[in-house]
């Protein structure tokens, strides 16, 4: 499994120091709506800190990295959706996991 690095985004932390995070990508997702029941294609996304300069980490845009971003459970938190003033719950959040500590599904029977 890889995920792709499909942006540069320029963030502040806590002390007021700026840093560059690459938003990266999982696969193409099918999930089905609970509203419609209807299927939809979707791509986990989130964004890892780097110490990189906004010039070189733009030239990772494109690079896949060995890893996989999983669901993680976590306190409720407000969102606002992009491009509109709705407001929603959420409880969880997305991270990535390095190939290295993935564990195997052992779901899955072959």
């Amino acid at each position: 499994m890889v995920v792709t690095i499909c942006n540069v985004v320029k963030r502040q932390n806590s002390d007021g120091e700026n840093f560059i995070s690459l938003v990266i990508s999982g696969g193409i997702e099918m999930v089905q709506s609970k509203m419609t029941g209807r299927f939809y294609a979707t791509s986990r996304t989130t964004s890892i800190p780097s110490t990189f300069d906004e010039d070189f980490a733009s030239t990772l845009i494109g690079q896949q990295i060995p890893g996989k971003i999983v669901r993680k459970e976590c306190e409720d938190y407000q969102y606002t959706i992009p491009d509109s003033d709705e407001v929603i719950t959420l409880g969880h959040t997305y991270e990535f996991v390095p190939e290295s500590d993935l564990v195997p599904d052992s779901s899955i029977v072959f």
